[in-house]
């Protein structure tokens, strides 16, 4: 942390790293789904510079793609944080291979922890290894239910309209019940 005299006001101190709000899904649907989510969220919070800010409610929703496995359990978060977007996702990607021992056998197959990182701040990224805002996102009631109970009033950069709006036209055959 750095302070400097700045006009009347004796010191002002500031963080040159910047924070930024990000929003990450979590998904599980094997094993104790709940808890699993529960544990990821706790593990989250364990991320250095970052503070979990904001938790949806849960919500059992049907499968997409691969419809041949159980039903999950999802929620959005909001996490504070000064992690860098590469180095917030490989943390990502380190809590659903160490902790959960999910293997990417099957995509979109069954998982006991999904996490997807949704947007950071309203940045737009688009490498080989990272997209935001997530790129299947607005097309996917599961990610945007639960996004709505926190953030309704959240512009899509890309898009340039609400979460809440996004959901209110969004047509789905996904099956998504508040728990």
């Amino acid at each position: 942390m750095q302070c400097t005299e700045v006009d009347a006001t004796p010191w002002l101190c500031f963080n040159p790293h910047v924070e930024k709000d990000t929003y990450i899904a979590l998904g599980s649907n094997l094993g104790d789904r709940e808890l699993n989510l529960l544990r990821a969220v706790a593990e989250i919070g364990k991320l250095p510079s970052g503070k979990v800010t904001a938790l949806s409610s849960f919500y059992e929703t049907s499968p997409v793609g691969v419809i041949d496995q159980p039903p999950f359990i999802n929620a959005v978060l909001r996490l504070t944080t000064g992690l860098a977007p590469h180095d917030l996702l490989n943390r990502l990607q380190y809590i659903e291979t160490a902790i959960f021992s999910r293997k990417r056998t099957i995509c979109r197959g069954a998982r006991t922890m999904d996490l997807d990182l949704l947007f950071y701040g309203d940045e737009v990224i688009s490498d080989e290894i990272l997209t935001v805002p997530h790129p299947r996102m607005a097309e996917r009631r599961f990610v945007l239910q639960p996004l709505s109970d926190i953030a309704p009033d959240l512009i899509h950069p890309v898009l340039g309209i609400s979460i809440a709006d996004i959901l209110e036209t969004l047509r789905s055959d996904e099956t998504v019940v508040k728990i």
